[in-house]
Protein backbone atom coordinates (compact mmCIF):
# COMPACT_ATOMS: atom_id res chain seq x y z
CA UNK A 1 0.00 0.00 0.00
CA UNK A 2 0.79 3.83 -0.15
CA UNK A 3 2.08 4.10 3.36
CA UNK A 4 4.34 0.97 3.13
CA UNK A 5 5.34 2.48 -0.17
CA UNK A 6 6.52 5.75 2.01
CA UNK A 7 7.52 4.45 4.93
CA UNK A 8 11.57 6.10 5.07
CA UNK A 9 14.39 3.41 4.52
CA UNK A 10 17.94 5.50 5.15
CA UNK A 11 19.71 2.32 5.04
CA UNK A 12 23.14 4.53 5.32
CA UNK A 13 22.31 6.39 8.43
CA UNK A 14 20.89 2.75 9.99
CA UNK A 15 24.29 1.68 9.18
CA UNK A 16 26.07 4.35 10.89
CA UNK A 17 23.84 4.19 14.42
CA UNK A 18 24.32 0.68 14.26
CA UNK A 19 28.19 1.40 13.97
CA UNK A 20 28.03 3.82 16.84
CA UNK A 21 26.64 1.59 19.32
CA UNK A 22 28.72 -1.19 18.33
CA UNK A 23 26.24 -3.36 17.18
CA UNK A 24 27.70 -6.94 15.73
CA UNK A 25 25.42 -8.00 13.04
CA UNK A 26 22.99 -5.54 11.14
CA UNK A 27 20.21 -8.16 8.40
CA UNK A 28 18.83 -6.83 6.27
CA UNK A 29 17.57 -9.74 3.63
CA UNK A 30 16.18 -8.18 0.51
CA UNK A 31 12.19 -8.12 -0.10
CA UNK A 32 12.38 -10.98 -2.91
CA UNK A 33 13.83 -13.00 -0.49
CA UNK A 34 11.48 -12.17 2.32
CA UNK A 35 8.34 -12.82 0.26
CA UNK A 36 8.34 -14.98 -2.66
CA UNK A 37 6.23 -14.22 -5.49
CA UNK A 38 3.80 -17.15 -5.71
CA UNK A 39 3.82 -16.40 -1.56
CA UNK A 40 0.61 -18.36 0.11
CA UNK A 41 1.03 -18.62 3.71
CA UNK A 42 0.33 -15.85 6.04
CA UNK A 43 0.23 -15.72 9.95
CA UNK A 44 -2.93 -13.85 11.53
CA UNK A 45 -4.09 -12.82 14.92
CA UNK A 46 -8.15 -12.25 14.51
CA UNK A 47 -8.90 -10.95 18.12
CA UNK A 48 -6.57 -7.90 19.41
CA UNK A 49 -6.02 -6.87 15.71
CA UNK A 50 -9.21 -6.09 14.93
CA UNK A 51 -9.57 -2.57 16.51
CA UNK A 52 -7.64 0.50 16.88
CA UNK A 53 -4.83 0.04 13.75
CA UNK A 54 -6.33 -2.67 12.54
CA UNK A 55 -9.36 -1.03 11.75
CA UNK A 56 -8.40 1.68 10.36
CA UNK A 57 -5.68 -0.62 8.42
CA UNK A 58 -7.41 -3.86 7.38
CA UNK A 59 -5.13 -6.16 6.63
CA UNK A 60 -2.05 -4.49 8.28
CA UNK A 61 -1.03 -6.72 11.12
CA UNK A 62 -1.31 -9.92 9.39
CA UNK A 63 1.59 -8.29 7.63
CA UNK A 64 3.05 -7.59 10.86
CA UNK A 65 3.01 -11.12 12.17
CA UNK A 66 4.01 -12.85 9.26
CA UNK A 67 7.42 -10.60 8.62
CA UNK A 68 7.80 -10.77 12.08
CA UNK A 69 7.09 -14.53 12.46
CA UNK A 70 9.53 -15.09 9.54
CA UNK A 71 12.00 -12.80 11.43
CA UNK A 72 12.16 -15.14 14.02
CA UNK A 73 12.09 -18.33 12.85
CA UNK A 74 15.49 -17.04 10.61
CA UNK A 75 17.27 -15.59 13.53
CA UNK A 76 15.89 -17.69 16.52
CA UNK A 77 16.42 -14.52 18.57
CA UNK A 78 16.22 -15.12 22.61
CA UNK A 79 14.88 -11.55 23.04
CA UNK A 80 13.20 -9.12 20.63
CA UNK A 81 12.55 -5.62 21.58
CA UNK A 82 9.33 -3.39 20.43
CA UNK A 83 9.15 0.15 21.30
CA UNK A 84 5.28 0.94 23.68
CA UNK A 85 4.68 3.66 20.91
CA UNK A 86 3.16 1.03 18.85
CA UNK A 87 1.42 -0.40 21.37
CA UNK A 88 -1.00 -2.62 19.86
CA UNK A 89 1.93 -4.22 17.98
CA UNK A 90 3.48 -4.98 21.06
CA UNK A 91 0.46 -6.88 22.12
CA UNK A 92 -0.31 -8.58 19.31
CA UNK A 93 3.62 -10.14 19.00
CA UNK A 94 3.42 -11.14 22.36
CA UNK A 95 0.29 -12.69 21.85
CA UNK A 96 1.41 -15.00 18.95
CA UNK A 97 4.65 -15.28 20.56
CA UNK A 98 2.23 -17.20 23.37
CA UNK A 99 0.33 -18.78 20.68
CA UNK A 100 3.02 -19.89 18.90
CA UNK A 101 5.25 -21.39 21.72
CA UNK A 102 7.77 -19.03 20.51
CA UNK A 103 10.66 -19.48 23.26
CA UNK A 104 11.48 -15.16 22.60
CA UNK A 105 11.33 -12.53 25.78
CA UNK A 106 9.34 -9.48 24.44
CA UNK A 107 10.83 -6.56 25.87
CA UNK A 108 8.63 -3.16 26.15
CA UNK A 109 10.37 -0.17 25.62
CA UNK A 110 9.32 3.39 26.59
CA UNK A 111 8.27 5.84 23.66
CA UNK A 112 10.99 7.85 23.35
CA UNK A 113 10.26 11.61 22.57
CA UNK A 114 11.05 14.95 20.75
CA UNK A 115 12.13 17.73 23.27
CA UNK A 116 8.12 18.88 22.74
CA UNK A 117 6.79 15.25 23.69
CA UNK A 118 6.07 14.28 20.07
CA UNK A 119 6.54 10.30 19.80
CA UNK A 120 10.28 9.84 17.76
CA UNK A 121 8.89 8.55 14.37
CA UNK A 122 10.45 7.62 10.90
CA UNK A 123 7.11 9.75 9.38
CA UNK A 124 8.31 12.81 11.19
CA UNK A 125 10.56 13.58 8.74
CA UNK A 126 7.43 13.91 6.29
CA UNK A 127 6.42 16.73 8.20
CA UNK A 128 6.92 20.26 6.81
CA UNK A 129 7.78 23.19 9.39
CA UNK A 130 3.64 23.88 10.79
CA UNK A 131 2.53 19.97 10.59
CA UNK A 132 5.49 19.34 13.06
CA UNK A 133 5.09 22.44 15.62
CA UNK A 134 1.34 21.72 15.76
CA UNK A 135 1.91 17.92 16.23
CA UNK A 136 3.62 18.41 19.56
CA UNK A 137 -0.67 18.79 20.36
CA UNK A 138 -0.95 14.96 20.60
CA UNK A 139 1.13 14.64 23.67
CA UNK A 140 -0.24 17.68 25.17
CA UNK A 141 -3.70 16.29 24.99
CA UNK A 142 -2.68 12.79 26.16
CA UNK A 143 -1.42 14.20 29.30
CA UNK A 144 -4.57 15.90 29.83
CA UNK A 145 -6.31 12.85 29.49
CA UNK A 146 -4.79 12.20 33.11
CA UNK A 147 -7.04 14.90 35.26
CA UNK A 148 -8.87 12.76 37.50
CA UNK A 149 -11.84 14.56 36.95
CA UNK A 150 -12.77 13.14 33.84
CA UNK A 151 -15.05 10.02 34.73
CA UNK A 152 -16.42 8.00 31.74
CA UNK A 153 -14.33 7.08 28.17
CA UNK A 154 -16.56 9.72 26.74
CA UNK A 155 -15.30 12.67 29.11
CA UNK A 156 -12.06 11.89 28.60
CA UNK A 157 -12.26 11.24 24.31
CA UNK A 158 -14.09 14.58 24.02
CA UNK A 159 -11.34 16.10 26.07
CA UNK A 160 -8.67 14.67 23.72
CA UNK A 161 -10.71 15.53 20.93
CA UNK A 162 -11.13 19.12 21.82
CA UNK A 163 -7.61 19.81 22.59
CA UNK A 164 -6.08 17.89 19.38
CA UNK A 165 -8.69 20.15 17.42
CA UNK A 166 -6.94 22.94 18.39
CA UNK A 167 -3.85 22.26 15.78
CA UNK A 168 -6.27 23.68 12.25
CA UNK A 169 -3.91 21.09 10.60
CA UNK A 170 -5.09 18.32 12.40
CA UNK A 171 -7.07 15.45 10.79
CA UNK A 172 -8.35 13.05 13.42
CA UNK A 173 -8.40 9.03 12.01
CA UNK A 174 -9.38 8.06 16.05
CA UNK A 175 -9.00 8.37 19.51
CA UNK A 176 -10.15 5.11 21.71
CA UNK A 177 -10.13 4.33 25.63
CA UNK A 178 -9.41 0.63 25.65
CA UNK A 179 -8.36 -1.80 28.15
CA UNK A 180 -4.87 -2.29 28.13
CA UNK A 181 -4.99 -6.32 27.67
CA UNK A 182 -7.55 -6.60 25.90
CA UNK A 183 -7.84 -3.54 23.36
CA UNK A 184 -11.89 -3.12 23.74
CA UNK A 185 -13.62 -0.02 24.54
CA UNK A 186 -14.08 0.37 28.21
CA UNK A 187 -16.94 2.57 29.60
CA UNK A 188 -14.47 4.90 32.05
CA UNK A 189 -10.34 5.15 33.12
CA UNK A 190 -9.47 2.66 35.24
CA UNK A 191 -5.99 1.43 36.10
CA UNK A 192 -5.29 -0.59 33.11
CA UNK A 193 -6.57 1.61 30.95
CA UNK A 194 -5.07 2.83 27.31
CA UNK A 195 -5.82 5.95 25.60
CA UNK A 196 -4.79 5.62 22.10
CA UNK A 197 -5.20 7.78 18.57
CA UNK A 198 -3.80 8.51 15.30
CA UNK A 199 -4.42 11.86 14.08
CA UNK A 200 -3.02 13.19 10.22
CA UNK A 201 -1.07 16.15 9.79
CA UNK A 202 -1.14 16.86 6.12
CA UNK A 203 -0.52 13.17 4.68
CA UNK A 204 1.16 12.22 7.35
CA UNK A 205 -0.45 9.57 10.08
CA UNK A 206 1.20 9.48 13.44
CA UNK A 207 -0.39 7.61 16.34
CA UNK A 208 0.61 7.76 20.27
CA UNK A 209 -0.98 6.66 23.31
CA UNK A 210 -0.51 6.73 27.24
CA UNK A 211 -1.59 4.04 29.77
CA UNK A 212 -3.98 5.87 32.10
CA UNK A 213 -4.09 5.25 36.02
Amino acid sequence: GSDYERYPRPQQEDEEFCRRLDVDLLFRPSATEMYPDNRSVFVEENSLSSVLEGKSRPGHFRGVCTVVAKLFNILQPDAAVFGEKDFQQLAIIRRMVRDLNYKIDIVAVPTVREADGLACSSRNVYLNAEERKQAAVLRKALLAAKNPGKKSAKDTVDLTRKIISEAPLARIDYVDLVDADTLQPIESPGPNSLLALAVFFGKTRLIDNIVLG
